[in-house]
């Protein structure tokens, strides 16, 4: 993969030749490698999200305020975008496995926090960040591994709507089952996290199995570890011109679908309140799933053809949700949350395309932490709303986000084919 079009093979984006690594090669992994390191994934964005549908609860059981609950869904944002941008780089020189397996008891500790703490806010900030630094680990060293393996076994286009169907399974599941035993389970506040905390260790246990992919460098070969952290690909003006402008929206998308609305439906949702909202993150989270099994039909290494897809599909969702809180129906609130969910499944795919067709072996997993942390900036739109909405109507603030929308698919769009990389669109190579 090349950064730019004279980067040569095996380069960093500096045009610098990367530190020696240790000449023993990997083992052959198995075909089905990947489908380990996506279920510690799968099971770790399970955690991540399995607090989503539960904000309604929290405001009912612990009475908190809807500006608290919003703030304590951003809060895991404060857990993952360090896990990302230090996890991913030092995966580079340590080897992807050393920072992936400490994902799990990480996620493991912060679900059994949330379910000691339902009436702290402390102890459910605490349990978010400790959440979402797993989150971030997965996302970032995980989705690098699950791409690197699948390159190993013969299919390097298959890693990036592989990784992002594990974490928006685990999303989708992780919230239906806790919203379902929130609203009718033994302990509500405490079973959906007991539950999540077993899927996590059964997910550690299947991953222990999986080879090494970016065997750690030798301790005379490495370099400064603050250099480490740099990205030089960060720079490369198809990341800024058509990456950056996407990504806040991703999960920008799905908070404004799932955490937004079924607070605005609390009373119009037939007395069950938390299995509404736990609904409306499944169908959001279902068709993102959904798209994302098709999204290699829109994706091309030609242009921005997915990335300006999911940038119109996001505009009339905004349209939609817009509506959606002026009438408060409940089919116009499905669709659009179906519409938003669409839209975030593309973009998510579309994002992590581009990043591995930009990044070289050498920042691939500190593009795609850098590339996540932007997209988690996008789950500060529902704080950033509850604290508005003394201002202005969730209707008004909606359609400002659709003309923000349309902003970002001009710039998008405009980058059509520029600065696309050279070669064959990003071949994962395993060393």
């Amino acid at each position: 993969m090349t950064a730019t079009g004279t980067t040569a093979p095996g380069a960093t984006a500096t045009g610098t030749t990367p530190a020696p690594r240790d000449p023993v090669a990997p083992a052959e992994p198995h075909p089905r490698a990947w489908l380990r390191v996506a279920a510690l994934m799968f099971a770790v964005a399970w955690g991540g999200n399995e607090f989503t549908p539960l904000l309604v609860m929290y405001r009912e059981v612990s009475h908190l305020s809807a500006l608290t609950v919003n703030v304590l869904l951003g809060a895991y944002v404060l857990g993952i975008v360090p896990a990302l941008l230090i996890g991913g780089p030092l995966s580079d020189r340590f080897g992807r496995r050393p920072l992936l397996l400490p994902a799990a008891p990480l996620g493991v500790l912060g679900s059994l926090v949330l379910a000691l703490g339902p009436a702290s806010v402390p102890a459910l900030a605490a349990g978010r960040v400790l959440s979402g630094l797993a989150l971030g680990l997965v996302m970032a060293v995980g989705t690098t591994w699950v791409a690197e393996l699948c390159a190993a076994t013969g299919q390097p286009q298959a890693g990036a709507r592989r990784a992002s169907l594990a974490l928006t399974s685990g999303f989708l599941l992780g919230a239906g089952v806790a919203g379902a035993l929130a609203q009718w389970g033994p302990w509500r506040t405490g079973t959906p996290y007991l539950l999540h905390a077993a899927v996590t260790v059964l997910a550690l246990v299947a991953v222990l199995a999986v080879p090494e992919t970016h065997p750690a460098r030798p301790a005379g070969a490495r370099t400064r570890l603050r250099d480490d952290l740099r990205v030089p690909a960060v720079g490369h003006r198809r990341f800024l011109r058509v990456v950056l402008p996407l990504a806040p929206w991703v999960f920008g998308a799905v908070g404004s679908a799932y955490a937004v609305l079924p607070g605005l439906m609390r009373e119009h949702a037939g007395g069950m309140p938390i299995a509404f909202s736990a609904l409306l993150t499944v169908v959001t989270l279902a068709v993102g799933f959904a798209v994302q099994s098709v999204a290699r039909l829109v994706d091309t290494r030609h242009s921005a053809r997915a990335s300006v897809v999911a940038l119109v599909i996001l505009v009339v969702g905004m349209a939609l949700a817009a509506r959606a809180a002026a009438t408060l129906s409940l089919p116009v609130v499905l669709l659009a949350a179906a519409v938003l969910g669409a839209g975030y499944g593309l973009a998510l795919v579309a994002g992590l395309s581009e990043v591995q067709r930009i990044a070289t072996p050498e920042d691939l997993a500190g593009l795609t932490a850098v590339y996540y942390s932007a997209a988690y900036l996008g789950f500060f739109v529902p704080a950033t709303l509850a604290w508005l909405s003394t201002r202005w109507t969730y209707p008004e603030m909606f359609l400002a986000g659709l003309g923000v929308a349309v902003v970002c698919l001009v710039v998008v769009a405009t980058a059509w084919r520029a600065h696309l990389p050279a070669g064959d669109g990003g071949t994962v190579r395993i060393r």
